[in-house]
């Protein structure tokens, strides 16, 4: 046996085998793993999910616009106008983020309501007022000036709602802080610290919520961690959020203490926020005096002036 075994080569009969057995093993844990979730699986499963939280918020806006249909029919009429594209483009997107409307829907829609706004409200204020103006000029100056009302109305309620928005987060923010100081001192980096503080806010601020998510998430895959909080100051867009941003900046490119930075920030906002309050506060004098002079003044002079003047008239009489 050992002689036949040697005649047809057992070493290379052995090496075959094992080679074999080998890779049929390595193909069996390679499938166990794709079908089970290995860590790169695991970790793009986890950025997913999280971009899908941190966007439904922009998702249900984007449904409440409309039908997907009528958005296409948009899409098709802006870009036949070329009106997605130039500066003026680039600064409406820009505008749409800072309101929270982060979905390539929301340009289109936006730019969809600018055209069609004007044009329909034109025509249903010369339809009403048709019967009751007897002259054409009279027709024509009222559909101008419902043209130009509706032109400018979109942008109007845009930068006001951009307003409100900005408002609720300057309120938020030394509370963020706070918790992102807290989550600082015991151990966390900024990615946990800020997925910790937005799970913290969902229940009372959930736009707060939203963008610290955005920003954990992004960067979790950003190439460049510095382009992440950047786009967190140009998304919110206020002086406290962009002093926040910095503040991270420079502590993942020096490494200096982001507790420290945390506290002296926290303490600067609530300490602007009482500056202004005493600012208020001091301009109350100077806004009563109107509202004295036209309404307490008045009553003051007749109850003061009003006995006298009832005796004068009943001493001529």
């Amino acid at each position: 046996m050992s002689a036949l075994f040697s005649i047809i080569g057992g070493g290379d009969v052995l090496m075959t085998l094992v080679l074999t057995v080998s890779i049929f093993s390595a193909l069996v844990l390679a499938y166990m793993a794709y079908q089970e979730g290995g860590a790169l699986i695991n970790r793009l499963a986890a950025i997913a999910s999280r971009r899908t939280n941190a966007r439904a918020v922009d998702t249900g806006r984007a449904h409440r616009f409309g039908a997907k249909a009528g958005v296409s029919v948009l899409r098709r009429l802006a870009d036949s106008l070329k009106l997605t594209r130039g500066a003026e483009a680039e600064k409406n997107a820009s505008l749409l983020t800072q309101a929270g409307w982060r979905t390539r829907e929301a340009l289109v829609v936006y730019i969809g309501i600018r055209l069609i706004l004007p044009c329909t409200l034109t025509s249903i204020a010369i339809i009403v007022a048709a019967p009751f103006l007897d002259s054409g000029f009279k027709l024509a100056m009222t559909g101008a000036c419902t043209a130009i009302f509706a032109t400018y109305l979109p942008p109007l309620v845009l930068q006001r709602i951009i307003a409100g928005r900005q408002h609720r987060f300057y309120k938020a923010l030394p509370d963020a802080l706070d918790l992102l100081m807290i989550c600082a001192e015991s151990g966390q980096g900024i990615d946990g610290a800020l997925t910790r503080v937005a799970r913290e806010f969902r229940r009372f601020m959930p736009e707060m919520a939203d963008e610290l998510q955005l920003t954990a998430l992004e960067l979790g895959f950003l190439p460049n961690r510095r382009d992440a909080l950047a786009n967190l100051a140009k998304r919110v867009n206020i002086p406290g959020v962009r002093t926040l941003t910095n503040t991270l900046i420079q502590t993942e490119r020096y490494g200096t203490p982001l507790t420290q930075a945390m506290r002296v920030m926290g303490a600067e906002l609530r300490e602007e926020r009482m500056m202004k309050a005493e600012e208020k506060a001091a301009k109350l004098p100077a806004i009563m005096t109107i509202p004295m002079i036209v309404f307490i003044l008045p009553a003051m002079f007749l109850v003061l002036v009003g006995p006298a003047v009832v005796q004068v008239v009943k001493a001529f009489h």
